[in-house]
């Protein structure tokens, strides 16, 4: 008689590619998802918003930037690697949005919208919109850079209630020195470094990670 256990051997579950494909990309994602949703984030006093930068020099934040990490967010599960966002011009308190990303499917989503300035004080406290989702219009400020270095080399930005974060750089590789300032920043922001993973970038760290490790 053949041992049950040798059966389950010979006789492997069959799934196609497209169902391992997906099994992969759930179980790539229940740790970062487990972290985003379920650790509390450090807190400033009195649980205050977000704080801006002092002042954001518009005209030297356009151009491209690769996220190379972020707090999981719901929208970006379809992104596997290389997420960019790319800034333009509309005038003195419109800017251009454009996110693209490579999708588990290799292929490149990309999403258009429009950042409206909101804090003409600092330039800092944004609204961003994409036309093509639904509720996305709306008054109040989702969108404030909260960090950026003298350089404009990388910024810290996320939204008022600190929900949401993302690590912006314009280069796609940071050194575990980088590495190590950036958690600095993350949590003297109030946040919960272990809600921030790494974003699978081509020339910069290949698999998602907790930004707490550094």
């Amino acid at each position: 008689m053949t041992h049950p256990q040798e059966c389950a051997i010979r006789s492997p579950l069959k799934i196609n590619p497209l169902q391992r494909l997906l099994l992969l990309i759930v179980l790539s994602l229940i740790p970062q998802m487990a972290q985003a949703d379920y650790l509390p984030h450090q807190t400033v006093e009195g649980e205050q918003p977000l704080p801006p930068v002092a002042q954001l020099d518009v005209e030297r934040y356009l151009g491209t930037w690769n996220q190379l990490a972020a707090i999981p967010q719901i929208f970006t599960l379809q992104c596997a690697r290389n997420v960019q966002a790319q800034y333009g011009l509309i005038d003195a308190t419109a800017i251009s949005v454009i996110n693209t990303c490579q999708t588990w499917l290799r292929r490149t989503s990309r999403i258009e919208g429009f950042a409206l300035v909101l804090d003409t004080e600092t330039n800092a406290q944004l609204r961003v919109e994409f036309p093509s989702v639904p509720f996305s219009a709306g008054e109040e400020v989702n969108y404030v850079v909260t960090y950026i270095d003298e350089d404009y080399t990388w910024a810290l930005v996320g939204d008022p209630e600190r929900s949401s974060g993302f690590v912006l750089a314009r280069d796609k590789h940071f050194s575990r020195e980088q590495w190590q300032e950036v958690r600095q920043i993350v949590e003297a922001r109030g946040y919960n470094s272990w809600r921030f993973w790494t974003t699978p970038t081509t020339g910069g760290k290949p698999v998602s990670l907790p930004l707490s490790i550094f």
